[in-house]
């Protein structure tokens, strides 16, 4: 404004740049409506965070509660695991206590058949339970399975093969438990 005033080019020009100022609110009010209606990715990406966190929590509980219950589930097994074979046993015992019971009256003979008696329990008991008698008379000496206790010459089997069982030995489904102590025929 050098000193003319109201030159008509200058108000074509002032037109335009209002009308520019007025698109240019009109535009940032519609993208600030659009931020307000529509989340952000920042928001989208924390409420993600925090679902995911979430399900992390509640996999962590859930593997934690699977661990204890299978603690629980080896302690109980391994406290009742004999259980059954327990109650089995009551059998051979209560047979073992009749007889001492019955000695004063009983004759020979009956305590003989009694001490039979349990004994055929126990080993059915005992094979119910995957329980094996090793009883290697006449076999030849094998010493995964037998234990020898000493040397004798014999003429009734071939050398090398057990002449006397001292003690029977025992396997537990197929496992040995205990090796029979026996007698090997020598040279």
């Amino acid at each position: 404004m050098n000193g003319q005033a109201g030159r008509p080019d200058e108000e074509i020009d002032e037109q335009p740049v209002a009308a520019e100022a007025n698109e240019a609110e009109v535009n940032a009010a519609e993208q600030v409506e659009v931020a307000e209606a529509e989340p952000s990715e920042l928001e989208q990406a924390k409420a993600k965070a925090e679902e995911n966190w979430d399900r992390y929590l509640r996999t962590a509980a859930e593997l934690e509660n699977v661990r204890k219950r299978s603690a629980r589930d080896v302690e109980n097994a391994h406290r009742f695991a004999l259980e059954r074979f327990s109650k089995e046993l009551l059998a051979v015992r209560d047979s073992l206590e009749m007889g001492l019971a019955a000695v004063d009256n009983a004759s020979i003979e009956s305590l003989l058949e009694g001490s039979a008696a349990t004994l055929k329990i126990l080993g059915g008991t005992m094979q119910q339970f995957g329980i094996e008698e090793l009883d290697p008379a006449g076999e030849p000496f094998d010493p995964e399975y037998h234990e020898a206790i000493s040397m004798q010459p014999s003429d009734d089997v071939e050398p090398g093969s057990v002449v006397v069982v001292v003690q029977k030995g025992y396997s537990l489904n197929g496992r040995l438990l205990r090796p029979a102590m026996v007698i090997v025929a020598s040279d």
